[in-house]
């Protein structure tokens, strides 16, 4: 039985996956594609775009006027480590319009008094993100200072395609973490994608100041980001 547009799009949002809908505006039919399915060959220039830029547009398929509307996963942010940066972040981003999650197996930092209205896991990466995975539509942001910590969902976030992995730390300690990511079998490439030092460089010095360079970068990140550079063409 074919789906109807909402419910393709309903299966879409359940599985994290974007969709797009082309209404062809001389008869008025609609059709749902799921990122993955197959379309015609000849749409293909203007659905990638379309699913790259987030934005939907008006174009011309099978010599006929079309709008191609696009519906991508909320953004989401990951950030591993309970800290002030983190607070600050935990205010910053859903006026951004992100879904945000902290995830902190230190329960000293990890406590619902220093994070209202934010998801909090109490809890090892290793033992979250296997159940909660991430993927494209996530960002993560591990600030820690502590590779027991750190880099397993700096790894997760590699392999899953996240849009953004930043971390936190000098350049010395970044180079530090290459030599373990090196060991643990990460290419160079993957490595590569690792914002380090995290944020934009706007001289930020206080955790609030570093959290907005954070977010920025973050939002740059997603506006801009190439499917195909993270292994998944549109």
């Amino acid at each position: 039985m074919q789906l109807s547009t909402l419910e393709k799009l309903n299966e879409a949002r359940s599985a994290r996956r974007p969709a797009v809908v082309v209404n062809d505006i001389s008869s008025g039919r609609a059709q749902a594609f799921i990122e993955g399915e197959a379309f015609p060959a000849e749409w293909e220039a203007a659905i990638s775009e379309t699913l790259r830029s987030g934005r939907p547009k008006l174009a011309t398929l099978d010599d006929q006027p079309a709008f191609i509307n696009v519906y991508l996963p909320p953004p989401r942010l990951v950030v591993i480590g309970a800290v002030h940066i983190s607070q600050a972040l935990a205010r910053l981003a859903p006026v951004a319009g992100f879904d945000m999650t902290i995830i902190d197996p230190r329960t000293a930092f990890a406590t619902a008094e220093r994070f209202q209205d934010i998801e909090l896991l109490a809890d090892w990466p290793e033992d979250v993100l296997p159940t909660r995975p991430l993927d494209r539509y996530t960002a993560l942001a591990a600030v820690t200072h502590d590779p027991k910590i750190d880099d397993y969902p700096i790894r997760a976030a590699l392999e899953a395609g996240c849009f953004y992995v930043g971390a936190l730390g000098s350049r010395n300690t970044h180079a530090a973490r290459v030599e373990r990511l090196r060991s643990a079998g990460v290419s160079q490439e993957e490595i590569g994608r690792i914002r380090a030092p995290i944020g934009l460089d706007i001289g930020a010095a206080s955790p609030a100041e570093i959290a907005v360079a954070v977010l920025a970068q973050i939002i740059g990140a997603l506006r801009h980001r190439d499917p195909e550079e993270q292994g998944h063409a549109t």
